[in-house]
């Protein structure tokens, strides 16, 4: 094969390329080679990183092309060559080429074939056996549960199933307002519909902290009710130091002053909050007045009115951020 190879590349580079590539991974299928080795196979053949990721069985690993190992949370780019590990399935093995107008002849036989390896890895070591979201709550509790020993915990992670992922998959817990908590794998669907807080991706042990933030997250969200912007779900991901105000407003303690300043604002005309909302969370004041449907020159006259119930300018940026503070805590305190 080495000599057809050779034979083919005096001819047609990328045929005798292609057949260089077929052989290496013949030969790391015959070795029963693992998912690392096979993904370090496709970096270095293409001269680029080469990542995995499949949701479906929470495997997750990226391989630099001189062999490194740098696994990446960062999304794939959708213009980089890739290929499914099933006929019709979704992406999942990239080759990160940047500015490529295509998938080369080579590439492409490096992503068939490393896919078909790698699938058929994944058979073999960790079946088809569906992955999270997994929904028997007492399990599901324990895992969560902070208090908890560690050894409940995993052995609870391992009556779900989520013990088959690997040391590298990470699982995300989910706060649903008016249901059960759920888990679910990074990179896969969320459970259900309703206003969900979702925590960030950790391994297995580390699920308590996961569940904690998307508890904290659930508070921030909104069906749209009360004239406040839908936000049905909220990654604790995205809200930074913004989360550490949940732990200002706690259940049952006296809200702040311009809160309170809100709160009045609200009570005296219909249109109070949604404009303010609309000044809070939008880049300029024209901008306000084109989400909620007004003239400019209307909306100059509301805020004058707002301006004087609350006490403070919201047309500067200090102003404006103060109302945003205010109208988030406000939020919590109705959102306990």
């Amino acid at each position: 094969m080495k000599e057809l190879a050779g034979r083919l590349a005096a001819v047609d580079p990328d045929a005798g390329a292609a057949v260089t590539v077929i052989t290496y991974f013949d030969r790391l299928a015959e070795s029963r080679a693992g998912l690392e080795a096979l993904v370090r196979g496709a970096a270095v053949l293409a001269g680029c990183p080469a990542r995995l990721a499949d949701p479906e069985r929470l495997v997750r690993l990226r391989v630099e092309p001189d062999g490194r190992r740098a696994d990446s949370e960062d999304a794939p780019d959708p213009g980089w060559p890739c290929a499914p590990l099933v006929p019709g399935g979704p992406p999942a093995l990239w080759l990160e080429r940047a500015g490529a107008p295509g998938t080369s002849v080579v590439d492409a036989v490096i992503l068939e074939r490393a896919s078909a390896a790698v699938r058929a890895v994944l058979d073999r070591t960790r079946g088809r056996a569906p992955a999270p979201p997994v929904d028997d709550p007492a399990l599901v509790e324990t895992v969560l549960d902070a208090g908890a020993p560690l050894p409940a915990r995993l052995h609870a992670a391992r009556s779900l199933g989520l013990d088959g992922a690997g040391p590298d998959a990470r699982v995300r817990a989910v706060a649903v307002a008016d249901g059960p908590a759920r888990i679910v794998a990074d990179g896969r669907a969320l459970p259900a519909a309703g206003r969900m807080g979702v925590g960030p991706a950790v391994a297995v042990e580390d699920l308590p902290r996961s569940w904690d933030a998307a508890r904290t997250a659930l508070r921030f969200t909104s069906d749209g009710g009360g004239q406040e912007p839908e936000r049905p779900v909220v990654h604790a991901d995205e809200l930074g130091d913004v989360a550490l105000l949940a732990a200002l407003v706690v259940p049952g303690a006296e809200p702040a002053p311009d809160v309170r300043a809100v709160e009045a604002a609200a009570a005296d005309a219909p249109w109070m909050l949604r404009t303010l909302h609309a000044v809070a969370s939008t880049a300029s004041l024209r901008a306000a007045a084109g989400e909620i449907n007004v003239h400019h020159s209307t909306l100059q006259d509301r805020l004058t009115h707002a301006e004087h119930l609350l006490g403070w300018s919201v047309r500067t940026p200090q102003g404006r951020f103060r109302l945003h503070l205010a109208l988030t805590m406000r939020h919590l305190t109705r959102n306990q």
